[in-house]
């Protein structure tokens, strides 16, 4: 080998080695990066999470991002995280100014489906069960015993995934106005159980059209009903919504107000 052939190859040998540290730093510092905005991300609470969730630092980790719950939600409420979201990516959310939650499947069924037990059911078997027992302790079992309202009703009272805040400066019934027409449009695709049409499933809110001196949207499709939301008096002649201690926080409320920004939100509980 030659003097000058020599040279070159210990000059590209440094010149490799020089790209390889500076990669290598790249890739440190690459992982430093990820794994501060993964924990950032595994603490930030902002997804609202199907009814059941656990904890969310342990629902994380427990939940395996099989899907199971998206895929039986009849009308499809649940999202999974996209790629951005660090460790939260694949895991369910719902959006609910897009879609909420209006419990139409009767039974929970995302929570009875999840293999891990991060959307926890037990809760909810056992308040069923236990109304129930209290349906049978006053009713005969005759052609007329039918418990099952109360067990449903029992199940999905409990649910918390959120609470509901409204916003006064931009609701309509705090402006003492009312609302006329159809809530978002009717090319919005969301869609509900009306809690009072006695429909048996969830039909399209830009199907339906309202007519109301003062607004209660929010307090006519709350599936909840009076125990979540009702419309108070405070007297003066006003008429507005008031959300009490019953609130699920399936975001039904959200999705139906009329506003451009909804004037009122759910704020996820925080574990």
């Amino acid at each position: 080998m030659g003097k000058s052939e020599h040279k070159l190859n210990r000059r590209a040998f440094l010149k490799s080695s020089a790209i390889a540290v500076g990669a290598m730093a790249a890739v440190g510092a690459g992982v430093g990066y990820l794994q501060k905005i993964t924990a950032e991300t595994r603490i930030n609470q902002r997804f609202l999470r199907p009814p059941g969730a656990i904890d969310e630092d342990t629902f994380i980790y427990g939940c395996i991002k099989c899907g199971l719950c998206v895929q039986i939600c009849p009308i499809q409420a649940i999202k999974l995280a996209g790629i951005k979201e660090g460790l939260a990516y694949g895991t369910p959310y719902i959006d609910v100014r897009t879609q909420a939650c209006d419990f139409s499947c009767d039974s929970l069924q995302c929570v009875e489906t999840c293999p891990t037990a991060v959307l926890y059911f037990k809760q909810f078997k056992d308040a069923g069960e236990k109304a129930i027992e209290e349906y049978d302790a006053t009713h005969k079992m005759d052609e007329n015993y039918n418990p099952f309202p109360v067990q449903i009703q029992a199940m999905k009272s409990i649910v918390k995934m959120g609470v509901a805040k409204l916003n006064e400066d931009t609701c309509l019934a705090f402006q003492g106005k009312g609302f006329k027409g159809t809530p978002r449009g009717k090319d919005f695709k969301g869609i509900n159980r009306s809690p009072y049409s006695g429909d048996l499933k969830a039909t399209p809110l830009s199907e339906k059209v309202y007519d109301e001196k003062i607004c209660d949207i929010c307090v006519k499709e709350c599936p909840i009903g009076d125990t979540a939301i009702v419309m108070a008096d405070k007297g003066g002649g006003k008429v507005v919504p008031e959300v009490l201690e019953g609130c699920t926080g399936c975001g039904v409320c959200v999705m139906v107000c009329p506003t451009e920004g909804p004037s009122i939100v759910v704020e996820p509980i925080k574990s």
